[in-house]
């Protein structure tokens, strides 16, 4: 099958030598090149605050970045950085400053030919986002004689007014269908592949429902401490940086009806039905917790309140578990559960769609023949793909059941897969939105957290290298959280 062209075009990023752009933005962006699929005339511009900083040592910046991350091609790196790569100072962010971007950007189109086509990739702090887009369209950058599509990264507001105000400031000069608000958990290959799995497997849909299975759990585990976001994040916190966006984005895919057709605006129309069907959030079904000093891979680690930026009396949660209900046809009584922390055991990110048991067990005379739940594991992270777990007889005498495992991994059956900011990145530049959430879907997921994170909650303490507060436990109602 022919992959889909990018047009010629200019891929501005704002922020254009920061830490996203260093470790994830360029890496992509070369990948997709050295694979035939940026096309030979998309010019690259980086846009930073630095005043000293000019298209040759932003040239050397880019190369030294890819020389440091995993994974990439060590041949044609110079090459890519001389051929493709400008740079644009935007000072401190005057009119005057907006106005010599856009100079900048008309002259790279004249020497290069480029139509008229833009990418502008917020790649900032939050706090930049309003005035960066008001800069950009009073200097007219809003639109141009080709297309013009705005990248906005998470997270879009920190409750609901602030996500209303910031998609209100948008929407002054850019239409929706120009805006991609970026989760990188969608460019997953797994992610997207659920919406396969579900809707061209019969086996699957025809179970996909309250009849068949008892629950649904969504976990987002990381080893990692706060490391040197601790500015960020003690302002912030589990639910505010993970729950409101990734597990609710898996929420949605998971819980969503069939759309009518196989395009962006059918499928984000039933993620929306799904987030808007969940009832309101009880003060029991929220346990959050905070760590605490502990061991991981036979190391001490440090508590949230001795990590260096952490206010000393914080009460900000390192961790969140949620339960929720989905209240439709296909859902109701079903409870999906949402957990997510810090300095937890191992790196993770998987979903588990745990069915009910038979109603009546033929082996309950035999002993060790206590049946489990028949359970669907879909893996993101670290090795993407799927287990289905079943029962079955164990070989000889006397009668016993066991649980075994068919599984699939992407790394076992292909070479290489696409790291989520390249499948993202490709999808915006051939203008394709599926993969992105819509403001409606923002405002909505934060419709359901705002009132949760109003509320007052204990913060219970758990050990680093623990599964987080034992209080979680109680949300599980049809066994415990998926073993891993």
């Amino acid at each position: 099958m022919n992959l889909p062209q990018p047009e010629p075009s200019l891929f501005v990023v704002m922020g254009g030598t920061g830490d996203l752009m260093e470790r994830k933005l360029l890496p992509a962006l070369f990948h997709l090149s050295n694979e035939g699929l940026l096309g030979k005339e998309c010019q690259i511009l980086g846009v930073s605050r630095s005043k000293t900083m000019n298209d040759e040592s932003f040239r050397a910046w880019a190369l030294d970045a890819l020389d440091k991350a995993e994974g990439v091609e060590r041949t044609g790196r110079g090459t890519w950085c001389s051929g493709c790569l400008h740079f644009q100072s935007i000072g401190s962010g005057t009119p005057a400053d907006f106005e010599a971007l856009a100079q900048r950007i008309r002259d790279l189109e004249a020497m290069y030919g480029l139509p008229g086509n833009r990418t502008f990739y917020l790649a900032l702090p939050p706090r930049a986002f309003v005035p960066t887009v008001s800069g950009l369209g009073a200097a007219g950058l809003d639109s141009s004689r080709g297309w013009t599509r705005l990248v906005v990264e998470k997270p879009v507001g920190r409750d609901l007014e602030s996500a209303r105000v910031l998609n209100a400031a948008i929407h002054q000069h850019f239409d929706e269908s120009q805006v991609y608000r970026i989760d990188h958990y969608l460019g997953k290959e797994t992610v997207q592949n659920l919406l396969v799995i579900r809707f061209a497997n019969p086996i699957f849909e025809s179970l996909w429902n309250r009849d068949r299975i008892s629950s649904v759990q969504i976990t987002v585990a990381e080893e990692l401490g706060v490391g040197d976001r601790a500015g960020y994040y003690d302002n912030s916190g589990a639910v505010r940086d993970m729950i409101q966006n990734h597990l609710t984005q898996l929420l949605a895919l998971v819980a969503m009806e069939v759309p009518v057709r196989f395009e962006a605006d059918a499928i984000r129309d039933e993620k929306v039905k799904v987030l808007r069907a969940v009832a309101p959030i009880g003060e029991t079904d929220v346990v959050l917790g905070q760590y605490g000093g502990g061991e991981i891979d036979g190391r001490r680690v440090p508590g949230y309140l001795q990590e260096e930026g952490v206010a000393p009396q914080s009460r900000t949660e390192t961790y969140a578990a949620i339960k929720l209900h989905v209240d439709n046809w296909r859902w109701q009584g079903v409870p999906f559960l949402l957990r997510t922390g810090k300095r937890l055991p191992k790196r993770t990110t998987h979903i588990m769609v745990r069915f009910r048991r038979a109603p009546v067990s033929l082996f309950e005379p035999y002993e060790a023949c206590r049946l489990h739940n028949n359970e669907f594991m879909v893996w993101l992270q670290p090795d993407e793909g799927f287990d289905l777990r079943f029962e079955i007889k164990r070989p000889g005498e006397p009668f016993a059941l066991t649980t075994h495992t068919l599984d699939f991994r992407y790394g076992e059956a292909y070479a290489r897969l696409s790291d989520a900011y390249e499948t993202l990145l490709l999808d915006v530049l051939i203008g394709d939105q599926t993969l992105f959430v819509r403001a409606d879907e923002v405002e909505a997921a934060w419709g359901l957290y705002t009132p949760v994170l109003e509320r007052e909650h204990e913060v219970h303490l758990y050990p680093a290298g623990s599964w987080g507060p034992d209080q979680a436990d109680s949300l599980v109602t049809d066994g415990q959280w998926a073993a891993v």
